[in-house]
């Protein structure tokens, strides 16, 4: 079987605009949190979240073409040059037909559907619709934009399936590069749901933290007083390759994919199962494709996404799988700094994963106070600060509403 490596990164988040950025505030545990500024949130419940900051589209491509993306396109597009520079892969030099992009959005280009919808409320008027409207809202815009920006022909689509989408678009890009249908695959995903009917869909489910006082610790997986997530927005791309490829043109290698899982509860449209089932079984899948054991595994990103029922859910679910090894490994959730980035989630969180590998730390959980006795106090869970540790494997879960479950193995090369 073909070996896949990672051979670039980049990233945009609300702790950082490149990965220099992302990953200084990782190891300093910094909160991306802070009052919307996309809009006046003011009578929302939810007062805040994760924003990207100090961010232009218009300077970086133009206002021409800004004006026919969305925001999730231009997040992508940006993190995908950073991801290709890193990578130093010389485009003039490979076979574009088998350079391909799997790309994941849970939501796509909300804010462009909420636009035309606005203007077009009167109906008594004649209607006024965007022609760039559809193509800047459908989620596979993105790979379609970055295959055109690039000249790359190969398999090209999008993944959705909630917040599991870019972890998908990953294992789906493994798998093709595997099956030999392409030597590079562009992968990766990006949101930018901070809008009205983002902010406002979201509380209305009752899924977002109302902790308009203090909204930086508001982000706080597996603490007592947790009471719902923080909404992100930004973007993560990885360059995935077959490993020959990579070789042959000398490239830098992070990590390899070992495999991955693929799961879903098949029990609740929101709520995770309450036993973690749908989570132990794709970590376990996962495992068992890697054909790693637990005792193996340095370190696991969990969802974490800081609600009530799924915190404890994740932890039943890594116990079950990992019994005593689970006690010896480090856990931690990254969505306590960046918000939730949905469908982006997957992809900035393995790059956190690869962040660490290389630099030796292990990203914090932020914002703990108060335990939870509903999860195990003797797990560590990394809470409020990064700890130093050789990362040589890791796991990185991610999960949807629908009860999609993903899960897949890194080690670094």
């Amino acid at each position: 079987m073909k070996r896949v490596v990672i051979t670039g990164i980049g990233a945009i988040t609300p702790i950082g605009n490149n990965i220099e950025e992302y990953s200084k505030a990782l190891k300093e545990g910094r909160s991306g949190a802070d009052y919307i500024t996309h809009f006046d949130a003011t009578k929302f419940k939810s007062t805040f979240a994760c924003e990207v900051k100090n961010f232009n589209g218009d300077e970086i491509f133009g206002r021409k073409e800004a004006r026919k993306m969305d925001m999730f396109s231009q997040y992508g597009m940006v993190s995908t040059e950073e991801a290709i520079q890193d990578s130093g892969i010389d485009l003039d030099a490979v076979d574009l037909d088998r350079v391909g992009v799997i790309w994941g959005s849970g939501i796509g280009g909300l804010r462009s559907l909420e636009e035309q919808i606005e203007i077009n409320s009167d109906y008594d008027k004649d209607p006024r619709y965007n022609p760039f409207m559809i193509p800047k809202m459908i989620v596979d815009i993105v790979p379609g934009q970055i295959a055109i920006r690039y000249g790359l022909r190969g398999i090209n689509y999008g993944t959705v399936s909630a917040c599991a989408s870019s972890s998908h678009a990953i294992i789906n890009a493994v798998d093709n590069i595997r099956l030999g249908r392409a030597d590079v695959i562009i992968s990766g995903g990006s949101e930018a749901a901070v809008t009205r009917v983002g902010i406002g869909g979201f509380s209305g489910m009752k899924a977002l933290s109302n902790r308009n006082d203090d909204p930086k610790t508001a982000s706080r997986p597996f603490d007592l007083d947790r009471d719902g997530f923080v909404l992100g927005e930004g973007s993560g791309t990885v360059i995935l390759e077959d490993l020959e490829h990579a070789r042959k043109r000398g490239a830098k290698i992070y990590a390899e994919v070992l495999g991955g899982g693929m799961t879903d509860d098949a029990y609740h449209i929101t709520a995770p199962h309450p036993d973690g089932r749908g989570a132990a079984n794709v970590m376990r899948n996962a495992l068992q494709e890697s054909k790693v054991n637990t005792s193996e595994i340095d370190y696991i990103n969990v969802h974490g996404t800081s609600t009530p029922l799924g915190d404890v859910a994740e932890v039943k679910a890594i116990l079950e799988i990992f019994k005593s090894d689970a006690y010896r490994l480090n856990i931690s959730s990254t969505k306590s700094m960046t918000g939730h980035l949905l469908g982006a989630s997957g992809a900035i969180e393995a790059i956190a994963c690869m962040i660490g590998m290389q630099e030796g730390f292990v990203p914090p959980t932020i914002n703990h106070f108060t335990d939870d006795p509903d999860i195990d106090a003797q797990l560590n869970l990394t809470f409020n600060e990064a700890q130093d540790r050789k990362i040589e494997t890791v796991l990185c879960n991610t999960f949807g509403f629908g009860g999609h479950n993903t899960s897949f193995v890194l080690r670094k090369f």
